[in-house]
């Protein structure tokens, strides 16, 4: 059986009766031609049956279409979870991602922006936090954080005040004769700090008996259980006898406690109040359900490609038009009211 033949930029002009000048045009910058024109090419692409050879488009327009993406780990389950819905919006936008874990290593980090530089990639989104970014400004293609520093750089973060706020108000109005809140030594730069501050200030403001725990919990369940053994066995002596209300920084370090309780008492005591931050799934399949702040990750994932996109249509205009500073979105948390604060 004789091959089919692929349908080439020379079919296309001859059948439509434009130069394959006009073709490429339609391909590689469509806002050139008039809508009719665009119709006619489209139309004839559809008759002759046009399979598009992606590496050919490539090395005639220079835009390979993928994005690169740089999380920390995929141990913690925010990042998993927004990594999965970044991936799903090609869909939408129609870009494909290049995916690198850096493991919190900024010397790796590094290289791995290099490589993917070569790949020719559009843009990037960064969750890790281990390159500044003024120094991510310099590169030469759009970028997109979310939830790091980004004094120098476009953003979409959660408002972390605004849940520490709730949070320590939820636990004050279940009745807990003291607040404690428990996190990893955190910059002030990252927006995870303002779970912390609006925790302190909420306290403060309304004269309650709190503490706030900083300590190293690490990126593994291993590493995070020592010092939460450490912290309940503190709890269990000093605050005897009295209401606990804990608020964790994450989902997963709420569920390491959650553990321990369990293993040591059998259930959750009744003087003991959880709140995590993230809604992570890990919180809706933990042996009890954990009340979270949750993070509206379709959400946030959504924006940063949408922030990102915007920004690489604007590159490949004639004239482009360069921010006058970053733009920082911020996206509200939401309260899963479940089993840990219902007693």
């Amino acid at each position: 059986m004789a091959k089919k033949k692929n349908v080439t930029f020379d079919d296309i002009a001859k059948y439509t009766n434009f130069s394959k000048t006009t073709i490429s045009r339609y391909f590689n910058n469509p806002d050139s031609l008039t809508l009719e024109n665009q119709r006619i090419i489209s139309d004839a692409l559809e008759k002759l049956n046009y399979k598009e050879n992606k590496v050919a488009r490539i090395l005639a327009s220079g835009k390979t279409e993928f994005v690169g993406i740089i999380i920390p780990d995929l141990y913690h389950h925010f990042y998993s979870e927004i990594l999965d819905h970044i991936l799903s919006t090609y869909e939408t936008f129609g870009y494909k991602f290049l995916v690198f874990i850096g493991n919190e290593n900024e010397e790796t980090e590094r290289r791995y922006i290099r490589e993917l530089l070569a790949y020719k990639i559009e843009g990037l989104i960064i969750l890790s936090h281990t390159i500044p970014s003024e120094d991510l400004s310099k590169l030469p293609i759009p970028i997109v954080t979310i939830e790091r520093e980004d004094e120098y750089v476009c953003s979409v973060n959660t408002d972390n005040y605004m849940g520490g706020y709730l949070a320590a108000s939820l636990l004050s109005r279940r009745k807990c004769d003291i607040l404690i809140h428990i996190n990893t030594p955190t910059s002030e730069k990252i927006p995870a700090y303002g779970r912390l501050q609006a925790f302190h200030d909420y306290c403060r403001d309304h004269d309650l008996k709190h503490e706030i725990m900083i300590r190293e919990l690490g990126n593994t369940y291993e590493t995070a259980q020592p010092p939460l053994s450490d912290i309940l066995e503190h709890l269990d002596t000093a605050c005897r006898g009295m209401r606990k209300g804990i608020f964790l920084s994450s989902d997963t370090h709420a569920n390491v406690l959650l553990n321990l309780l369990m293993r040591k008492y059998g259930r959750l005591p009744e003087d003991y109040l959880l709140i995590g931050f993230d809604n992570s799934p890990i919180s809706r399949e933990a042996v009890l359900s954990i009340s979270t702040m949750g993070q509206q990750t379709d959400q946030l994932a959504f924006e940063a490609v949408s922030l990102l996109v915007d920004q690489m249509n604007e590159q490949k205009k004639r004239q482009p038009a360069p921010l006058d500073k970053p733009i920082h979105k911020v996206i509200p948390p939401v309260f899963f009211r479940r089993e840990t604060t219902e007693k």
